[in-house]
């Protein structure tokens, strides 16, 4: 399966629609190779271009969606616009109500031990049928990590979610990625507590008029200090453009 991939600032994102990205994460479950499957805002293009080992690992992903409004508003400046923002949450969340009638398997990995476990037991009250095979919070040290390896590699799930933020989550996914059982692997920051239920999703209105960066910033506050990077990318895009309206280097098959 093969989709047309905008290049924001160096990082490849694929023009997919949710359903489209459900199928490759589902088609994944089926394939011999690993599949990584992240999910880049303007702030990870930011920290890619200020950090060379996370940008080289979100140019071998499998599949990379516009996780932010932001990416899709810079695909638009670039003039070869993405169909639509594709947030992670939503594809596990679509993915989920997939693999409640097949017999693929999850694993949960990071927030904290209450939520992690919380978020396991709302996942398999809302899509019952949901194999759950296992779960463990993301406070763990290097001694303890081949320790949570060998649990998962008992289990051989299809799916590992990582949640251990950006660009962490990435790293470590990239990392060990050969060490782990599993076919599909997807980095989804703070997911675990929107399906715990501790945070609440912006109301669908807001999702709708593509506001949901409002909301957050409005009940948390303490985002400012990300969000002021979303007029720096914009910025960066900008100048991006300029440059590659000489070079053409926009789009890459």
């Amino acid at each position: 399966m093969s989709f047309t991939i905008c290049d924001i600032l160096g990082v490849p994102i694929n023009n997919v629609n949710l359903i489209e990205a459900t199928a490759v994460a589902m088609l994944g479950f089926e394939k011999d190779e690993k599949s990584l499957i992240f999910t880049p805002n303007p702030e990870f293009v930011i920290n890619a271009l200020e950090d060379k080992e996370f940008m080289e690992i979100l140019n071998s992903s499998s599949l990379n969606v516009a996780d932010g409004i932001g990416i899709v508003i810079a695909s638009k400046i670039l003039g070869f616009p993405l169909r639509e923002r594709v947030a992670g949450y939503d594809l596990v969340q679509s993915i989920f109500s997939k693999m409640k009638y097949s017999e693929n398997t999850v694993y949960f990995l990071g927030s904290d031990k209450d939520t992690v476990f919380k978020a396991k037991d709302m996942m398999e009250k809302k899509y019952q049928g949901l194999k759950i095979l296992g779960a463990h919070d993301g406070y763990f040290d290097e001694k303890n990590e081949n320790i949570i390896i060998d649990e998962i590699n008992s289990l051989k799930p299809d799916l590992l979610l990582v949640g251990l933020g950006s660009p962490k989550q990435e790293k470590w996914i990239y990392k060990n990625k050969d060490k782990i059982d599993a076919k599909v692997f997807i980095g989804v920051g703070g997911s675990f507590d929107v399906m715990s239920g501790n945070v609440k999703r912006a109301p669908k209105l807001f999702i709708k008029l593509h506001l949901e960066w409002f909301y957050r910033l409005i009940t948390q506050p303490t985002r400012i200090k990300r969000m002021l990077k979303l007029p720096l990318f914009l910025l960066k895009v900008v100048s991006y453009k300029m440059k590659g309206a000489k070079n053409g280097k926009f789009i890459k098959k």
